[in-house]
């Protein structure tokens, strides 16, 4: 719970998450560190050259370069972006349905199961639970399967949020989002609205 980085995926789309956040949290390293040298020699330097201040060449250079760096940055987000929200043929449907604190949960797949999942209070906590994550029916789903969420609230907006599998989607009322995910290995995830 004291880690600076990312939680441990359970998903092949959190681990794309992951690797995008590190290649983006590389460039922008390697930007910080050109810009400080320069920073660090401008002042450290004392420049006499007459022709330094003028140069289309580098003008070109500066201009051009953060837009490639910027198309490094793009390419990477566009493609994770068309496969967050691709739709493959789930094997299972869970429809989430938020109300004001505590969510209810339907498998449309099979018939009449149907349940709520309210939050754990504080004082009937045991040993090793967690505080405000725990709930008393947790939802039970199958790994290595794709699974269809469909999300919509009664009240207000909520969000529907499991970090590990890189899942974050709004119930809003009167209206039904989906999306899907994958699990690639079985445990017991914490999710929260947020």
């Amino acid at each position: 719970w004291n880690h600076i980085l990312l939680i441990d995926s359970n998903s092949p789309l959190m681990e794309q998450l992951n690797f995008f956040h590190d290649h983006t949290l590389l460039i922008i390293t390697l930007i910080t560190i050109l810009v400080g040298y320069n920073m660090l020699s401008l002042l450290t330097n004392s420049f006499i050259n007459r022709f330094l201040l003028h140069g289309q060449l580098i003008e070109i250079i500066w201009t051009i370069l953060p837009a490639i760096i910027l198309l490094f940055i793009a390419f990477p987000s566009l493609r994770l972006l068309y496969l967050l929200d691709e739709t493959n043929k789930p094997s299972l449907t869970l429809k989430s349905i938020g109300h004001q604190w505590y969510w209810s949960y339907e498998y449309s797949d099979f018939k009449n199961i149907e349940f709520d999942s309210y939050m754990v209070p504080s004082a009937e906590l045991n040993e090793g639970d967690f505080r405000l994550l725990d709930v008393d029916n947790r939802i039970v789903l199958p790994n290595h399967t794709q699974i269809r969420l469909i999300a919509t609230a009664t009240d207000v907006i909520h969000s529907w949020t499991v970090p590990s599998l890189g899942v974050k989607i709004d119930a809003t009322p009167g209206r039904l989002n989906q999306t899907n995910f994958y699990m690639n290995r079985s445990g017991l995830f914490f999710g929260q609205c947020s």
